[in-house]
């Protein structure tokens, strides 16, 4: 009989019983996979069993290893900010000079008194506690010795009668109306994201009438591109000048049909001379562009767009489109937004969507991408799909310019003029179209300074035009739920209210509560619902779920800025007039381009030139350097800054921490813990790039 070699009778006459492999995956979130080969009937069964004990073992041993790493790492991020708490308040260094005189605000200095406030009841409360002065029911009655004890025990019992009789029940009632704000918030937010789960579902856009605007005449096929007016305002953007003048030009769009303002106001001379020379490089190269310097910088953006709007030759033109001086917009930009226009009068803007060529530089720039992914693909393409109305982005937008003059143009009252001229224009009956699925690069603020200043500015002047703009929609013509939703969800709700409730709810009611034990906030109001919010807030990113946690920390340690930023423009201080240019760090560079866009549309080779490199930049350079005289280079030490407030708030829950273990509350007191933590990892200047 020939040999059966057929697998399977082979290995049921042979006696393997093979030894269970333990796979490790490096992947953290998959959990031990155990193998095991088949077993005979004759199987050692004691044996198997020794040997899964030991595997049980290594397991073990595994998730302890794993353990004492996740250990180490908590353990190595306590001594590093120790370390800096060391050398940053203690030594100073490091840390930029302050002022002889810094300016105190009145937000500074309640936090401060509160913090004092803290610190003296916690050493009172611990006192009281070792010494076992509990009262179920306190009075107030005279000390019945007049030794030094008999005096405290009475002042801590007449301090527990005042706070159960006349602080906890305002208390109470000002933690519940921010209870309430907070649910009404959330709710809305929720709604957002089922419009946006909607729209994704039904896969709802914007799609225009048209798909091509060539014409049909052959002797003229570019009789059916309108005329566009492109403009880059800038003020001493020299990081970034040279790559979106680049890109703008680079725009398919018919050459005679197009026209470049580089709006200049920069006020120092040798950024001047690079950003004419780099608009000379692309005006000999074919591009229609023109450079534009203001001698009287007044009004900021706003009177920059304003002046460049005035001149003669704007009548020409039948849309404007507005790049910051940091986006870099594809080449099939206008082709992608301008058909939107077409056989619709009664629209006036088409917004695209910011995305991020820097997003995962640091902490703070993954904590900025979630917030804004957020803002765009749910509230913007919510607010355009069902109500054809959102802000105005101030950038990567292209505006009718009939619509534009009909709501009153550019307008300096405000230091958000792009959310000013939204709101006059939708006032007016305009109608915008947000498109989710056209993006345009730009840059995200890398460090803590820059980004504190930017929010500071978007968070105060919504509420000067809020101020303005009351009278003007109440008198408006449009319908009453068009009202309802400017007043109450587009300025009260999102601009006010969330700032308001985060910073009073989360930042003085929750410690105040320690020591008030008699005013409670729930569970749910201090970690399940916010987890949820945060979670709905992640969702457009997916790949930003790890830092969930993170997220919400940083934006509760953001409400201060905004809650200040809001009175500031609410009450219309002198701070809320500051405008300061957000740095730029020139991230976009030739390789991240590359790397981000996938497919790019092939261009003429007229206009085919590299968007990283300026040989005229260059030149220009060359000869500044010959004709100046040569001056030692000076090396500038990166320095940090400490926030005062942030700092004050830190060591304020801090306290309030220690005192909720008094009364065992877990949830306040984790919640307190790590809080306090952010604060002080922001207020020491931890987060994102340091400042030069």
């Amino acid at each position: 009989m020939p040999p059966n070699f057929d697998f399977v009778d082979w290995w049921n006459k042979e006696s393997h019983r093979g030894t269970p492999v333990v796979v490790k995956m490096e992947n953290p979130n998959w959990s031990m996979l155990e193998l095991e080969s088949p077993k005979t009937p004759f199987a050692n069964s004691e044996k198997d069993k020794g040997k899964n004990a030991k595997q049980l073992t290594w397991v073990l041993l595994l998730k302890a290893h794993r353990a004492a790493g996740c250990l180490a790492w908590m353990a190595l991020g306590l001594w590093t900010v120790l370390n800096a708490i060391k050398k940053r308040l203690i030594l100073r260094q490091g840390v930029a000079p302050q002022s002889d005189k810094p300016h105190k605000g009145k937000l500074y200095k309640f936090i401060t008194g509160f913090l004092t406030f803290a610190v003296c009841m916690l050493v009172f409360e611990i006192a009281a506690h070792l010494m076992g002065w509990h009262f179920s029911r306190p009075q107030f009655h005279m000390p019945n010795s007049l030794s030094l004890q008999g005096l405290l025990q009475t002042v801590y019992q007449t301090w527990v009668f005042v706070r159960l009789k006349y602080i906890a029940p305002p208390l109470q009632m000002l933690a519940d109306g921010c209870i309430v704000l907070f649910l009404i918030q959330s709710a809305d937010r929720v709604i957002l994201c089922l419009g946006c789960a909607w729209i994704k579902i039904k896969d709802l856009k914007p799609i225009p009438k048209v798909a091509s605007l060539e014409s049909d005449d052959a002797e003229n096929p570019d009789a059916g591109y309108p005329m566009v007016l492109l403009q880059i305002p800038m003020c001493n953007e020299r990081e970034v000048y040279e790559q979106s003048i680049s890109a703008v030009c680079q725009i398919e769009w018919p050459r005679h049909r197009m026209l470049v303002q580089v709006l200049d106001d920069s006020d120092d001379e040798d950024t001047q001379m690079l950003i004419k020379a780099e608009v000379q490089k692309w005006h000999m190269k074919g591009v229609n562009i023109v450079y534009r310097h203001r001698v009287i910088r007044t009004g900021y953006k706003a009177g920059n767009l304003k002046s460049a709007m005035n001149v003669d030759y704007v009548k020409d033109y039948e849309f404007v489109t507005i790049f910051d001086a940091d986006f870099q917009p594809k080449s099939d930009f206008l082709k992608r937004t301008i058909p939107h226009f077409r056989d619709q009068p009664e629209l006036a803007l088409v917004q695209s969507r910011w995305t991020f060529v820097n997003r995962d530089e640091n902490l703070l720039t993954r904590l900025q991408n979630i917030n804004l992914s957020f803002h765009f693909e749910v509230e913007q393409q919510v607010n355009g799909i069902f109500i054809n109305f959102f802000g105005f982005n101030g950038t990567a937008g292209v505006w009718r310019i009939k619509a534009l003059e009909d709501s009153g143009g550019w307008l300096e009252r405000t230091t958000v003029e792009d959310m000013d001229v939204a709101v006059r224009a939708h006032l007016k009956g305009w109608k915008f179209v947000f498109l989710n699925d056209v993006e345009c690069l730009c840059e995200l603020p890398e460090s803590y300074e820059t980004y504190r200043k930017q929010q500071h500015r978007w968070h105060s002047g919504p509420m000067q035009l809020f101020r303005l703009c009351l009278p003007d929609i109440i008198t408006s013509k449009i319908s009453i739920w068009k009202k309802g939703n400017l007043i109450f969800l587009f300025f009260l709700l999102r601009k006010l209210i969330l700032p308001f409730y985060s910073f009073t709810l989360f930042c003085i009611i929750l410690p105040l509560t320690m020591f008030v034990p008699e005013a409670q906030l729930p569970a749910w109001v201090v970690c399940y619902i916010p987890a949820i919010m945060s979670f709905m807030n992640v969702f457009p990113a997916p790949k930003s779920f790890p830092f969930l946690v993170p997220y919400l920390l940083f934006e509760n340690t953001m409400s201060v800025t905004k809650f200040n930023a809001m009175i500031s423009g609410l009450f219309q201080m002198s701070s809320a007039y500051e405008w300061v240019v957000t740095k730029k760090s020139g991230r976009a560079s030739e390789t991240d381009l590359a790397s981000l866009v996938e497919k790019e549309t092939p261009q003429p080779p007229s206009i085919r030139h590299n968007r990283g490199t300026s040989e005229s930049g260059l030149d220009v350079l060359a000869r500044l350097q010959e004709q100046q005289p040569v001056a030692p280079v000076v090396v500038k030490k990166k320095v940090n800054r400490l926030y005062r407030k942030e700092l004050a708030l830190s060591f304020l829950l801090l306290t309030a921490a220690a005192r909720s273990l008094l009364s065992a509350q877990g949830v306040h007191f984790y919640f307190l813990l790590f809080q306090g933590v952010s604060f002080l990892v922001v207020g020491l200047d931890l987060i994102g790039e340091q400042v030069s």
